[in-house]
């Protein structure tokens, strides 16, 4: 853990901050700018990037995974530029909550993977780069983006652990918590053989 030198009422603004820069609905904003429809009418209902590119809008979906990391990121560059390394911890755990429970939509968000990486990248971005890789080769194994975030999540505290100090390692294992939660639908799908492919119905 980071040595806790901000006081309270700062760490409580970080806290609220990043909350609110992650509760941001990228998805859902770009989909009715585009013209693409309501995105909680569409596949999942999901407002991340995933179900993004089910509107058939690649590009949409790009941008989507670009904005979610980056208020990942902007949360944590934030924090850590007028407050310190405590401030930045709080910031990108609560970024991550922002857009999974965002207040707007009566706390039913997407499920974090685009701002888990972007924060990661921020935070330290060897381990944000070990997670891009994780996830890029879990999805061209299984072709799941699921099986893609859940392997990132799993190994995500291994590279905190071989590639830093550690003072992350905390902040890791509840971001690695909350994704799995998150997840729970796919890891049963994952388990019944019923999680569809990346370009499958």
């Amino acid at each position: 853990m980071p040595e806790f030198d901000s006081s309270m009422n700062v760490l409580a603004l970080w806290a609220a901050l990043g909350y609110l820069i992650g509760s941001i609905p990228f998805g859902l904003i770009i989909a009715r700018v585009m013209g693409l429809g309501n995105l909680r009418q569409i596949g999942s209902g999901n407002i991340g990037a995933t179900n993004v590119l089910r509107t058939g809008s690649k590009p949409a979906a790009a941008l989507t995974l670009l904005l979610d990391g980056g208020k990942g990121a902007l949360a944590v560059l934030l924090a850590r530029a007028y407050a310190g390394e405590d401030a930045a911890q709080i910031a990108a755990l609560m970024a991550f909550l922002g857009h999974c429970m965002p207040v707007w939509l009566a706390f039913k968000g997407g499920k974090g993977v685009a701002t888990f990486i972007g924060l990661w990248l921020a935070l330290d971005w060897r381990v944000g780069v070990a997670c891009c890789l994780t996830w890029l080769v879990s999805v061209a194994i299984w072709r799941m983006s699921s099986a893609g975030a859940l392997a990132a999540a799993a190994l995500s505290t291994t590279w905190i652990i071989t590639l830093t100090d550690g003072t992350t390692f905390i902040l890791g294992i509840a971001l690695t918590f909350l994704i799995y939660w998150r997840h729970k639908d796919n890891v049963a799908r994952i388990k019944s053989r019923t999680e569809p492919k990346i370009g499958k119905s």
